[in-house]
């Protein structure tokens, strides 16, 4: 019988539960189903109800876990303390939330309108914010958690034509250690992930653009886009045990793009 190195236990999920948000597809999904392979329950939140059940059936019949969906407006304050309150009451705790709820909007400044930015803002940051005061009573009460923000490379480095989403992701980025330094007395863990050009839905329109060539994926050390599996190692990490002494922390996931 080969026995376990102590370490592995450390990246043990088993019976936790996990609400990951914007879970459908993408990032989202590839984490969910990286913390399914560890062990842990999964919630699917996404706004549309369809996309979140498919996603959660596709996950259950991947890994002996639990799984559900829960259809969420993240920049709702009711709705996202209703997904707290079904993920407490379905798995009875809630261990970790992904927030990777969050959309992009391209554009030079001078054609891009106000409602767009505030969209962006709205998802991406008033998402993020309502969806970890949703959870942040249950980890108290559970004296543990793990908070996960995405972030992005361009929360950290700027792009022209991206002031929506870079202003967001700095936002995030800044968010997150603010909570982490106020949610660390009650031993939950908050960090992030920065993300670097992945090849999901919401890059596929600039996927073979001159500007992806040469500014996206010519600039990675790598020189690729990422796949969406090499997601999974971080946000595992980052749930698990064997992040305990990481407060505020941004992990940057982007093939060498910002080491340049």
């Amino acid at each position: 019988m080969t026995q376990k190195l102590p370490g592995i236990k450390l990246f043990d999920l088993t019976g936790k539960t996990a609400i990951i948000t914007g879970g459908s597809k993408g990032l989202g999904l590839a984490m969910a189903e990286g913390l399914a392979s560890a062990g842990a329950n999964i919630l699917i939140a996404n706004r549309n109800a369809d996309e979140g059940r498919k996603a959660a059936e596709q996950v259950a019949a991947n890994y002996p876990v639990k799984v559900d969906s829960f259809s969420v407006d993240v920049t709702d304050e009711a709705q996202t303390a209703a997904m707290a309150k079904f993920a407490h009451a379905r798995f009875g705790r809630i261990d970790i939330l992904i927030n990777s709820a969050g959309i992009n909007i391209r554009g030079a400044i001078d054609e891009l309108t106000l409602q767009q930015f505030d969209e962006v803002m709205r998802i991406n940051v008033t998402g993020t914010w309502l969806c970890c005061k949703a959870v942040t009573p249950y980890m108290k009460s559970q004296n543990s958690g793990k908070i996960i923000n995405l972030a992005s490379t361009l929360g950290l480095v700027g792009l022209a034509n991206r002031t929506p989403y870079t202003s967001s992701k700095g936002a995030v980025v800044q968010m997150t250690r603010a909570l982490g330094l106020e949610l660390a007395p009650f031993r939950i863990n908050v960090n992030g992930i920065c993300p670097g050009p992945f090849l999901t839905e919401m890059n596929l329109p600039i996927a073979h653009t001159e500007e992806a060539k040469s500014f996206i994926v010519g600039a990675t050390a790598l020189a690729r886009w990422g796949e969406l599996k090499e997601i999974q190692g971080a946000a595992m990490f980052l749930a698990s045990d064997a992040a305990s002494y990481m407060v505020g922390s941004m992990v940057t996931v982007d093939g060498g793009w910002t080491a340049k």
